[in-house]
């Protein structure tokens, strides 16, 4: 009943701000035009559409304003009024009361909010989906930026979860692709990412991770958590000053380099995930700033890390070859990696395959990033695995997403951007590494400590396998063999037995059918 009452809010929310005549209104089928003037007669909308549809998503919730963070990159499928609504989304949710935010800190810390900082703005600086940070100066002077969760988040997300589950369960039943597109494990990997942004002690140990990591890089910052203030609904960070990523023409002024920007995005999102296996999954506009500090100038800031990605190094393996074969045109290595990982039927025939793929994607080599679009590259490849059987690979569904969050903010930042060649010198370095001599020296290098513990013992373990065994173990070892030998004897004999038995019964019956025929 309560996934029944959930399915009214949601209806009458789509037809209070009109999200059903938006999602209608490109289909040109005359019988969907008409359905359209039917179900809009007598209602007036004056909101403008982006508006309405932003709404309609903020009142829906975390689930429904997540889809319209992600479609807010994607500024070439997107009307523009719709785009810059949506992009309201990615920072300007409206916010929860500051005297909730107050007392939730307050809770979470068990001590008056003048205890600990010695300012607290009651502003917010950013209120998203979940939660909405304020900034702060801590007793010791520093300038933080207090993250502080949504109340009742929890109990929204599991209901839209649940609901999300049960249509995923219909999908699989109904649909000819159901099983094939492996909705519920998509929806577990979705359900796993959104508890796991529920949970702020997580996203700081994220952050951390994200910081270690990007340390050498030199490209990124990850702004430094204060441990001692993070709990799982409020956490504590160093406060981060930079310019919107959305904001080109003010990152134009003060000097910043953006086709150098750019291309700093493409290697920040490679190496995290093919060297990291471990990269920033929520990179919309809102959660990505740029320093123009003199120290750090030109370098990104990385806000927000609810949601990460994590890669195994199968996963990363397999990518980096897919990636690298794309760049050298070799839809025949594509096809039959395809085959090797399992993710089409092993009696696929490769050449088809091979033709499929090249059909896709050889169209959009040698263009810029302006005249490429990988949501429609990614349309087109679903449509070729639809009839080639390809397998959906949930664990990676957060990778594609982030894969389009990055190309909208290439495309924002430099339309003339090669991806391909941006991307390629990278990724044939990164596969250098993993199975050349260097790779080689890194795996021994792991290795180390577990060769230092055996090598010592060896001289030892070879002498005691070279020794023949004791008089004692030697008679036992030959007993056990006699005993092995006369009991394949017995068996050997009872078989025996039995296939002639059998066999004098198959003899007899057919004699006695030859009799009476």
């Amino acid at each position: 009943m309560r996934h029944v009452a959930r399915l009214v809010v949601i209806w009458v929310t789509v037809f209070r701000f009109g999200l059903d005549e938006l999602a209608l209104s490109s289909f040109r089928q005359r019988w969907v035009r008409l359905f359209v003037r039917v179900i809009t007669f007598g209602r007036r909308l004056s909101t403008p559409r982006g508006e309405r549809l932003r709404l309609g998503l903020e009142r829906l919730g975390p689930i429904f304003v997540k889809f319209g963070q992600v479609l807010s990159t994607r500024r070439d499928l997107l009307p523009a009024d719709i785009a810059d609504e949506l992009a309201r989304l990615q920072d300007r949710v409206p916010p929860f009361p500051d005297a909730v935010a107050r007392t939730i800190v307050e809770h979470a810390f068990g001590q008056p909010i003048d205890a600990i900082f010695s300012s607290f703005d009651a502003a917010p600086v950013a209120s998203a989906s979940i939660a909405q940070v304020h900034f702060a100066v801590l007793k010791d002077g520093r300038e933080v930026a207090v993250k502080v969760l949504r109340p009742g988040m929890l109990a929204a997300i599991d209901d839209d979860i649940a609901l999300m589950r049960q249509l995923a369960r219909v999908v699989e039943r109904l649909f000819a692709d159901g099983k094939r597109l492996k909705p519920r494990q998509v929806v577990a990997e979705f359900d796993n990412y959104l508890h796991d942004e529920l949970d702020l002690v997580r996203e700081a140990a994220n952050a951390a991770q994200l910081r270690r990591n990007m340390q050498g890089l030199g490209l990124v910052l990850v702004p430094e958590m204060v441990w001692d203030l993070c709990t799982s609904n409020v956490i504590v960070m160093e406060r981060m000053n930079g310019v919107p990523i959305s904001h080109v023409q003010r990152l134009r002024d003060a000097g910043v380099d953006i086709p150098k920007l750019a291309r700093d995005g493409v290697t920040i999102f490679f190496t995290q995930v093919f060297r990291d296996g471990f990269f920033h999954a929520d990179m919309h506009p809102g959660n990505i700033q740029v320093s123009i500090a003199p120290e750090t100038f030109g370098r990104y800031i990385s806000l927000d890390f609810g949601i990460v990605g994590t890669l195994t190094e199968f996963d990363k393996e397999y990518l980096a070859q897919n990636f690298i074969a794309f760049f050298h045109r070799d839809y025949k290595r594509v096809a039959e990696l395809h085959v090797e990982s399992g993710w089409v039927p092993h009696s696929t025939r490769i050449d088809e395959l091979e033709g499929a793929i090249r059909a896709v994607c050889e169209p959009q080599f040698d263009r810029p990033l302006k005249d490429i679009s990988l949501g429609q590259v990614l349309l087109r490849l679903f449509q070729t695995s639809r009839r080639f059987n390809v397998e959906i690979q949930p664990q990676l569904v957060l990778l594609q997403k982030t894969l389009l969050n990055v190309e909208g903010l290439g495309r924002d930042l430099d339309p003339e951007l090669d991806l391909w060649s941006t991307a390629k010198p990278f990724l044939e370095r990164w596969m250098q590494e993993q199975v050349g001599w260097q790779g080689l020296a890194l795996q021994l290098r792991k290795e180390a400590p577990r060769y230092v513990y055996l090598l010592p013992q060896l001289p030892r373990l070879i002498h005691a396998a070279l020794q023949p065994p004791p008089a004692g173990q030697q008679r036992a070892l030959e007993a056990l063999l006699a005993e092995q030998r006369r009991t394949n004897r017995l068996l050997t004999a009872v078989i025996i037995a039995a296939i002639g038995f059998v066999a004098g019964l198959v003899i007899a019956q057919f004699a006695g059918y030859l009799r009476f025929h």
